[in-house]
């Protein structure tokens, strides 16, 4: 048993690419948490795609023992947190089980947009900040420029400002003291009645919902009779345990601790994040402040190239949901693309990094529709609907206003760049908040704009613009009142449902002109002639001819009277009209993935 005095629970908060997991690395050689053998660069980052584009998708959990220089011991619980603006409810969920957190920031590149949204959600959460500048051995670093930037933003002291290099292991004793010293060991009492706060959970196909917990108060045991709050289901404690590379069984945790619990849940939606584990037999116990469960911002429909993989595609969507609560998703049909399931993510990344693991890990080749976002209608009787895609949204006639998410966005940028960043964001309806400098090259700048101007193009067009070097981050603000319209798109008068976006009326002409030009190329000639329209209701607002294939059909009329050349016009005239009747215009899934492409 650890005495409370000796805990220290503490996350790191950066953007990405800014080391976290390198520096995680550091702390488990120094902790002596795993042998030679096992150390690999990004140990935490268990998924190959985590490895491969440097990035932390889910946050993890380790516990290690440190030997202070004083020669003392203390049990850490380092929680590793993604650094993506998509994946903020990890870092959230890590705060919430943490008293401290290092703040890190690469040396080279200066405070970044994330950074700024993690600090503020750690702030609010009343935790102990220990800024940490690395990266210091970089060519290109630039340490005491980052302090400065670092002093301005929180307000810290020279002194309590530490530099490291987590790929050469400098810097790092200093950070671990600094948490001895400066982090506040955890309260709480094991005299009182057990409450435990889950802050994630994962599905082990052999044993179950594995639930991660920060014991706050009492102590919980092997064999012990529990409940969980939110819907009061009673558990058997089978196995509690601390979480190192694998989780490692205990007899007890108590109070301060971090670690795991099984007992024999079998669905990953009753391990709700937030929810209070209490004992079964006590009656009146106060949950903890949880944090609200993340909605899905971004839909997509998600179907399968090869309609006989609809199956396996279900079968796909559910494992990933038992590893990732943010994921939903409910069956769709499209006449164009068939059978298929509407997803919800929580945004573009979010949408890029499933589709990949539907790839690589369950050999699944899909289509995702043009993605949107989820509105809010008023029915003229008085009604409130969501409309989470398309073909949900009501005629023009039958509702009386709409609704847009919409966020507060920050763009860090060097000052070069801020014209033609300004310039995109009022290209995209963004409204001014403000514009602070953080040092004299880099420059904070704060609009509002609806979500679904961000979610096709906006972050490539923000790289290109800066050359790489600008930041996005944004949050989430709530709904507003916009005059939104559903595009369909029409080929020789049949809707084609998979191709319908939601727009504002204002972008209306020119999205519905970008799409009839590019099925225009996309969709290959037929014997007749293919009308392709964009229509807002029963209104055409643009369209584009695709001209059919014609037979020379006076090659053989070398010579003679012109009536029967007309004959023969009039003959061919007649046909094609017959065929356009009964001619179906089928568009290619090849069509169908590089429109798509285009519009991601």
């Amino acid at each position: 048993m650890t005495e409370l005095s000796r805990i220290r629970n503490f996350c790191i908060i950066a953007h990405i690419d800014h080391g976290k997991s390198t520096l995680a690395d550091r702390f488990l050689d120094v902790c002596g948490t795993i042998s030679k053998k096992e150390m690999k660069d990004q140990v935490l980052d268990n998924m190959d795609l985590e490895r491969e584009r440097g990035i932390t998708i889910k946050a993890h959990a380790i516990a290690m023992d440190y030997v202070s220089l004083a020669g003392e011991h203390y049990r850490f619980h380092l929680i590793d947190t993604p650094g993506h603006v998509d994946f903020s409810y990890e870092v959230s969920r890590s705060l919430a089980a943490c008293e401290g957190a290092l703040l890190l920031v690469d040396a080279t590149q200066g405070i970044e947009a994330q950074t700024v949204s993690n600090l503020h959600m750690a702030l609010e959460g009343g935790l102990e900040i220990i800024p940490v500048v690395n990266k210091i051995d970089m060519p290109a670093a630039r340490p005491e420029d980052v302090a400065q930037q670092i002093k301005n933003m929180i307000g810290s002291r020279d002194d309590e400002i530490l530099y490291a290099s987590a790929k050469e292991g400098k810097g790092v004793r200093e950070i671990l003291e600094a948490v001895v010293s400066r982090v506040p060991p955890p309260d709480g009492l094991r005299e009182r009645p057990l409450r435990a706060l889950i802050f994630d959970s994962t599905f082990d196909q052999f044993r179950g919902v594995v639930a991660y917990i920060r014991v706050v108060d009492g102590v919980v045991r092997k064999g012990d009779s529990i409940r969980l709050l939110s819907n009061n289901k009673p558990y058997e404690v089978d196995e509690v345990g601390n979480l190192r590379l694998t989780m490692t069984a205990r007899e007890e945790l108590a109070a301060g601790e971090v670690g795991y619990l099984l007992c024999g849940m079998k669905n990953v939606a009753d391990a709700k994040v937030g929810d209070t584990v209490a004992p079964s037999g006590s009656a009146h116990v106060q949950a903890l402040p949880g944090f609200k469960p993340m909605k899905p911002m971004v839909y997509s429909g998600l179907f399968p190239v090869d309609t006989e993989d609809y199956l396996e595609l279900k079968e796909a969507l559910g494992k990933l949901c038992l590893n990732d609560s943010a994921l939903t998703y409910v069956p769709e049909t499209s006449a164009a693309l068939g059978f298929g399931f509407r997803v919800g993510f929580l945004g573009p990344l979010h949408l890029e990094i499933v589709q990949e693991r539907l790839w690589r890990e369950f050999n699944l080749e899909i289509i995702a529709t043009i993605p949107n976002v989820s509105m809010r209608v008023h029915l003229d009787d008085g009604t409130l609907v969501q409309v989470d895609s398309p073909a949900e949204m009501p005629d023009p006639g039958h509702f009386e206003t709409s609704e847009e998410p919409f966020i507060e966005a920050r763009i860090i940028t060097p000052t070069d760049y801020t014209g033609g960043l300004m310039q995109l964001v009022q290209e995209r309806r963004g409204e001014y908040v403000g514009l602070q400098y953080l040092d004299p090259t880099r420059v904070q700048l704060t609009y509002k704009m609806p979500l679904s101007e961000i979610i096709y193009d906006f972050y490539d067009k923000l790289k290109s613009i800066s050359r790489g070097y600008a930041t996005l981050d944004y949050e989430w603000l709530g709904f507003q009142e916009s005059d939104l319209v559903k595009l369909t798109v029409l080929l020789n008068s049949e809707q084609v449902d998979a191709l319908s976006i939601i727009v504002h009326r204002d972008k209306a002409y020119d999205r519905g002109r970008e799409l009839v030009d590019k099925l225009r190329e996309l969709i290959p000639r037929q014997m007749f002639q293919i009308a392709i329209q964009a229509a807002i209701g029963g209104k055409v607002i643009a369209r584009s001819t695709v001209s059919a294939m014609r037979k020379d059909v006076l090659a053989k009329c070398y010579g003679g009277d012109i009536s029967r050349k007309r004959k023969l016009l009039e003959k061919q005239k007649e046909g094609k009209k017959k065929m356009k009747q009964i001619g179906s215009v089928h568009v290619p899934q090849e069509a169908f993935l590089a429109l798509l492409k285009n519009n991601e």
